[in-house]
C-alpha cells in the first residue's frame, strides 16, 4: 500500500521516471551532439555572464553543472536548458550591490546565498502550486523590462570593453562616467573588444550554427597569450582554480536575508516567466507537455545546488534552449552531456582560460544583449495599443533612471492599476437587432441595428462588483437620458460571470429607482450562479421571475406588443 501511494508522488516530482523508460536508442547520437553544442555555448557564456552578476568567471562554471543535472531529473520539458541568465543576473548584481562591494569575498558569498534563497522560493511556490504568479508580468511589461535591461547591461560592459574603470548608479550616471574617462581608454582593450564584438556578430549572421562565443573566446585567448597576456595592456582573467568547488554555506543572518528577499522574489517572477515561455516554445516545436507548477519545483533544487556549490542563480533560458533544439536535442540527456563536459572543463581545462581577455567577455555579453533587443516590437505595440506601449516605455525609462528592480516593479504596478481600471469600467452599450437575424450588436458600431420604441436593450459589459457597479449605473442612466421614450430596460448579462454583495445591493437599488420612475426592468442571458446571487440579493423578487429571459429575442417578444420595432 505504501509503495502504491508513493509511486504517483515519485512520478509527479521526478518526471525523469516517465520519459526515461521510453528513451529510444536512436536519440542518443543527436542528444550527445546537442550536448556538445550546448557545452560550447554555456562555458564561455557562463564565464561572461558572471561579469553581469558581478562575480569571478569561475563562478559561472560552478553554476552550470548542478543546475543542468537538477533540472534533467526534475523538469517536465524535454529540451529546456537552465543556466546563467542576463535579466535575472543583473537583478542579482543590483540586489547584492546594495549590501556588499563588488569584488569582495562577501559579495561572492551573498550571491551564492541569494541563489539558495531563490531556490527555496521556487520550491515553495511549486509545492503550493502557485504557477500563476508569472501572469502578473504582462508581455508588454516583460518586453519593456528586457529592452531596458539591454541598455543597462551594455552600458555596464562598455568600461570592460574600453579598459577603463566602471561606476555604480543608473544608466545615465554610468554613461556620464564613461564620457568623462574616455581619455583613459586603452587602445589594446578597444581593439580586442571591438574585434571580438564584430566577430561575434559576423559569425552569428554568416554561420549561426557555429558556437560563436567559444570560437571568439578561444581565438582571443590564444592571441592575447601569444602577445604576452596582461603585458599587452589588456586585462585578463588570470588564474582560475581547477577541481571541484568547495561547499559554500549561505549567510544565515536574518537581517541579511531580509534584504535579499525583494530581489529574490523579483528574480523568481521574472525568471519563471522567461523559463515558462522558453519551455512552452520548445514544447510547441518538439512536442511534450509542460507542468507549470513542476517547473517551479525543478528550478528550486537547480538554484539551491548551484548556490551551495559556489555558483549563482539560474533560470530556464530561451536562447540556450534554442541552441539545444537547433542542434537536434531529443531529451534532457543533452543537458546531462553538457554537464559532464562542463565538469571535465572544471577539472582539466581551466588553465587554458588564464589569458582570457575581459574585453572579449564583455563583447560576448554585448552581442547577447543586441540579440535580445527588438525595436520592431515597440513600433508594433504602438500601433496596436497606446496603453500597452505607454506601460512598456515607462518600464524602460524606470529602469534607466530608477534602477532595474524599480523598473520592473513599476511595470507590474502599472499593469495592475490598468487591470483595475478596465475591470471597474466595463464597456456597456445599447444594443440593436441586426436586420434579418437574432443577433444584437452595439448600435454605435452597427448603425444598421434596429432599436425598439419604449425599450432599451443594454449590455452590461463585464462583471459586477463594488468597483464597477457605479460605472454601470452611471452609463445606463446616461443612455436612458437620450431615450426619453423608454419604459422598459432589458439588461444583457452574458458578460457577467459574478456579482458580489455590494453590486447586488446597488443593483437592487437601481432596479427600484427605475421602477419608481415608471421603467420596468428585465434580464437576459443570466448565468445560473449569477442568478442565484441575484435571488439572494432580492433582485429576482423585485423584477419578477418571468422577467428573466434565456435569449434577448425572448425578452423583446415578451414586450413586443407594447414596443413594436422601429421602421
Amino acid at each position: 500500500m505504501a509503495n502504491a501511494a508513493l509511486a504517483p508522488a515519485a512520478h509527479r516530482y521526478l518526471p525523469i521516471l516517465d520519459w526515461a523508460p521510453g528513451y529510444q536508442t536512436d536519440w542518443l547520437l543527436p542528444d550527445v551532439l546537442a550536448g556538445l553544442a550546448l557545452w560550447a555555448v554555456m562555458v564561455p557564456e557562463g564565464m561572461a555572464y558572471a561579469g553581469i552578476v558581478g562575480v569571478p568567471p569561475i563562478m559561472g562554471l560552478y553554476t552550470i553543472v548542478p543546475a543542468l543535472i537538477a533540472y534533467a531529473l526534475l523538469g517536465t520539458s524535454r529540451q529546456l536548458v537552465v543556466g546563467p541568465d542576463t535579466a535575472t543576473g543583473l537583478i542579482s548584481a543590483v540586489t547584492i550591490g546594495a549590501i556588499a562591494s563588488q569584488g569582495t569575498a562577501e559579495f561572492n558569498t551573498l550571491t551564492s546565498t541569494l541563489a539558495v534563497l531563490i531556490g527555496f522560493f521556487f520550491l515553495a511556490f511549486g509545492i503550493m502550486r502557485m504557477g500563476w504568479v508569472a501572469s502578473f508580468i504582462p508581455t508588454p511589461v516583460m518586453r519593456g523590462f528586457i529592452e531596458g535591461l539591454v541598455y543597462v547591461t551594455i552600458i555596464g560592459q562598455v568600461p570592460h570593453l574600453l579598459g577603463i574603470s566602471g561606476a555604480s548608479g543608473n544608466f545615465f550616471t554610468k554613461l556620464w562616467h564613461i564620457l568623462q574617462h574616455l581619455p583613459e581608454v586603452s587602445a589594446a582593450s578597444v581593439i580586442t573588444g571591438v574585434l571580438s564584438l564584430g566577430a561575434m556578430l559576423l559569425l552569428r549572421h554568416l554561420a549561426p550554427k557555429i558556437p560563436a562565443a567559444l570560437v571568439v573566446m578561444a581565438v582571443a585567448t590564444i592571441i592575447i597569450g601569444l602577445l604576452g597576456g596582461e603585458a599587452t595592456g589588456v586585462h585578463v582573467a588570470g588564474h582560475l582554480p581547477s577541481g571541484l568547488p568547495h561547499l559554500t554555506l549561505p549567510n544565515p543572518e536574518i537581517s541579511t536575508l531580509s534584504e535579499l528577499v525583494p530581489g529574490a522574489l523579483a528574480i523568481v517572477m521574472v525568471g519563471y516567466a522567461e523559463a515558462l515561455g522558453a519551455a512552452k516554445a520548445a514544447a510547441l516545436q518538439s512536442g511534450g507537455t509542460i507542468d507549470p507548477n513542476q517547473e517551479l519545483v525543478a528550478h528550486g533544487p537547480a538554484n539551491i545546488l548551484s548556490g551551495l556549490f559556489g555558483g549563482f542563480l539560474v533560470v530556464g533560458s530561451l536562447s540556450k534552449t534554442s541552441v539545444a533544439t537547433a542542434a537536434g536535442a531529443r531529451s534532457q540527456i543533452a543537458n546531462v552531456v553538457a554537464a559532464v563536459f562542463s565538469f571535465l572543463t572544471l577539472i582539466f581545462l581551466t588553465p587554458l582560460f588564464r589569458n582570457m581577455p575581459q574585453p572579449a567577455l564583455a563583447a560576448i555579453v554585448i552581442a547577447a544583449m543586441l540579440h535580445l533587443t527588438k525595436p520592431s516590437y515597440l513600433l508594433e505595440l504602438l500601433a496596436r495599443s497606446r496603453w500597452a506601449f505607454g506601460s512598456t516605455a515607462i518600464v524602460i525609462v524606470g529602469e534607466l533612471t530608477l534602477g532595474v528592480l524599480q523598473g520592473i516593479a513599476l511595470g507590474v504596478v502599472l499593469s495592475l492599476i490598468t487591470l483595475i481600471y478596465l475591470t471597474s469600467h466595463p464597456k456597456g452599450a445599447e444594443l440593436g437587432q441586426l436586420p434579418g437575424t437574432e443577433a444584437y450588436r452595439d448600435v454605435k458600431r452597427h448603425p444598421e441595428a434596429a432599436t425598439f420604441p419604449g425599450l432599451l436593450i443594454w449590455r452590461v459589459g463585464g462583471d459586477l462588483f463594488f468597483a464597477s457597479i457605479g460605472h454601470v449605473s452611471t452609463a445606463l442612466k446616461a443612455s436612458l437620458a437620450t431615450r426619453l421614450d423608454v419604459k422598459r430596460v432589458l439588461l444583457d448579462c452574458d458578460s457577467v460571470d459574478f456579482i458580489d454583495i455590494s453590486a447586488g445591493d446597488e443593483l437592487l437599488g437601481l432596479v427600484k429607482e427605475l421602477q419608481k420612475a415608471g421603467i420596468a426592468v428585465g434580464f437576459v442571458r443570466v448565468r445560473d450562479a449569477v442568478r442565484d446571487d441575484m435571488r439572494k440579493a432580492g433582485i429576482e423578487t423585485a423584477v419578477g421571475p418571468p422577467n428573466f429571459f434565456e435569449r434577448t429575442t425572448d425578452g423583446v417578444r415578451g414586450w413586443q406588443q407594447q414596443s413594436p420595432p422601429e421602421a
